[in-house]
């Protein structure tokens, strides 16, 4: 059974965000009204921010107290690739940057319909190769993202394997939006009890980002992807949340081509719950996971004991 806090920000927050609709396509009142979610959201504790320019694009840099020497976390934000900012972004990832104790590069990518795909997919892969240049090895290097930045952080891990760069040591996906089709299951099974997203909303929302006839590339929708020699995954997703299926489809996708992965479905959980640390126990537990698979990607094994 979910917490009470969690009963109280499921209710307060789902209220406000269902009434944030796409459909009269005033995009910057709309985005302007989306960041006032990060204004409510508290910044973690011993995490300095930085400003700064990469091709061109605004980032942020979040450096914790006793960060790991060398390694990164890149971390595309979410927002249905019409929306997301750092002033959104900037204190949850803070703490996702503070459990891994890993400095974070959180940018902000073009965002549709004035950038449609695969524009934010050119500007990952450019900053993953940018950060190459500085110096940064891709073994210490894990990307993730949320929601559209999940669906993101696959892409662009598919563009860079095509590619032929060095991939990354790990990904990590919150929630991600991996079909642009909406051809899963729990856009059924799911609707009821998802608090913040409707079915019927989504093609307006894939219609801002590409073409219909796009909606199926596997750069778009992972889940139609050929996904062989992708880097280890950890997933979590909420089980109240249409995109559930999203999740689950990909991770057997993963499964079955001899990938590492973690899928965590998360009961009662909505679309990016992790959001809300600070504001419930749920939230911070899930957040302190995902600090753990990071800081495991480059943690010593256990040695074995030796047989007497």
């Amino acid at each position: 059974m979910s917490s009470i806090r969690a009963k109280i920000m499921r209710s307060i927050s789902g209220a406000y965000i269902r009434r944030l609709h796409i459909d009269n396509l005033d995009m910057q009142k709309i985005r302007r009204r989306w960041s006032r979610i990060g204004h409510v959201m508290m910044m973690a504790t011993g995490v300095r921010i930085e400003s700064d320019k990469i091709n061109e694009l605004y980032v942020e840099w979040l450096t914790p107290k006793g960060r790991m020497d060398g390694k990164l976390l890149l971390y595309l934000h979410g927002g249905g690739y019409v929306v997301g900012s750092c002033d959104m972004y900037r204190q949850f990832v803070s703490h996702i940057a503070r459990a891994g104790k890993i400095r974070t590069l959180l940018p902000e990518y073009r965002l549709a319909p004035e950038h449609r795909f695969p524009a934010a997919i050119d500007d990952s892969v450019a900053l993953y190769r940018s950060l190459l240049a500085m110096g940064i090895k891709a073994g210490d290097i894990v990307i993730a993202g949320d929601s559209a930045g999940g669906g993101l952080t696959v892409a662009t891990l598919l563009a860079l394997r095509d590619a032929g760069d060095p991939l990354p040591a790990a990904a990590v996906l919150l929630s991600p939006y991996l079909d642009l089709t909406g051809s899963g299951e729990s856009m059924r099974t799911r609707a009821a009890q998802d608090p913040f997203i409707r079915a019927a909303d989504l093609p307006d929302v894939a219609d801002l980002y590409c073409e219909p006839h796009q909606r199926r590339f596997p750069l778009v929708s992972p889940v139609f992807a050929d996904v062989e020699g992708l880097p280890p995954m950890f997933i979590q997703v909420g089980d109240d949340e249409i995109l559930l299926s999203d999740s689950e489809r990909f991770a057997d996708a993963c499964i079955a081509a001899g990938i590492a992965v973690e899928l965590e479905v998360w009961p009662e959980m909505w679309h990016v719950f992790q959001m809300f640390v600070g504001k419930m126990p749920e939230a911070r537990h899930a957040v302190n996971k995902i600090g753990q698979y990071i800081l495991a990607r480059w943690s010593e094994p256990p040695a074995t004991p030796s047989e007497t």
